[in-house]
């Protein structure tokens, strides 16, 4: 499944991203477990909202997944909303700039692979 691999990007991501700064007191005693726990919800809202968008394509089906690259982009303008939840929350989380560095990084990487199972293929 691609949470798995998300959750091990956002791992990658905290490290890289060194102590938070400016976030809730509570938060920043948290383990690197549980920000991963806190942050899967909002991480498989966007990407069910972008693999439905984009299989719901009738091009999807009909160009046999050559341009899921195209429609996965295209899906984004229709799934804003669980996509900046999931943005805001890995700055919530990890600090300022995490959620676009792991949006913009590990999760367009990995999301292909959501939406066409079973493959390593990126397409553009």
């Amino acid at each position: 499944m691609i949470v798995a691999p998300l959750l091990g990007a956002a791992l990658v991501v905290n490290v890289a991203a060194g102590p938070l700064t400016g976030s809730v007191a509570g938060e920043a005693s948290l383990t690197i477990q549980q920000k991963a726990a806190a942050t899967e919800p909002l991480v498989r809202s966007a990407t069910d909202c972008i693999v439905r968008s984009v299989t719901s394509d009738p091009r999807f089906a009909a160009e046999l997944h050559a341009a899921v690259g195209d429609l996965i982009v295209e899906s984004i303008r229709s799934c804003r909303t669980p996509v900046r939840a999931m943005i805001d929350g890995y700055d919530r989380y990890y600090g300022e700039g995490a959620g676009e560095a792991f949006f913009m990084g590990p999760y367009l990487d990995v999301l292909p692979t959501a939406v066409l199972p079973g493959t390593n293929r990126t397409t553009q």
